[in-house]
């Protein structure tokens, strides 16, 4: 008898105050694919303008000015469900992939680098623009 009491007694519990249930941060594919996209489109760019030459400056404000024009004449509507933090790691780890060995970007440390190195320039290049936007 007492077995049951206890039982129900969880079971009571448990229906007042159910326990906190996990979630997985789950995105939309098609945004994970235009954000694909944009951060190989980028990489592209970046990579050709540093092999033909361009100081890393002029290459990073070339390619953000390219790929911006790129999305800003997008009529993809999930354009607007981009995250700058998300889409700036993207890149940043497409870049250090695709051309970082040639200027002494490798791994982790490569990729945050590079990671500040965009926002920071991103930011004064267009500073009124939303690159995602």
């Amino acid at each position: 008898m007492l077995k049951l009491f206890f039982i129900l007694l969880l079971f009571i519990i448990f229906q007042l105050k159910p326990a906190i249930g996990l979630s997985f941060d789950t995105s939309d594919p098609s945004v994970s694919l235009l954000q694909n996209r944009i951060s190989n489109n980028f990489s592209r760019k970046y990579c050709r303008a540093i092999k033909n030459g361009f100081s890393k400056d002029e290459a990073m404000k070339s390619a953000i000015l390219k790929t911006e024009s790129i999305i800003a004449f997008s009529y993809n509507p999930q354009k607007k469900w981009i995250e700058k933090n998300d889409l700036a790691n993207q890149i940043s780890l497409q870049v250090v992939n695709d051309c970082g060995w040639s200027f002494g970007l490798i791994g982790r440390e490569g990729v945050d680098y590079f990671k500040s190195y965009f926002l920071e320039i991103y930011e004064k290049t267009t500073p009124d623009v939303n690159f995602s936007r």
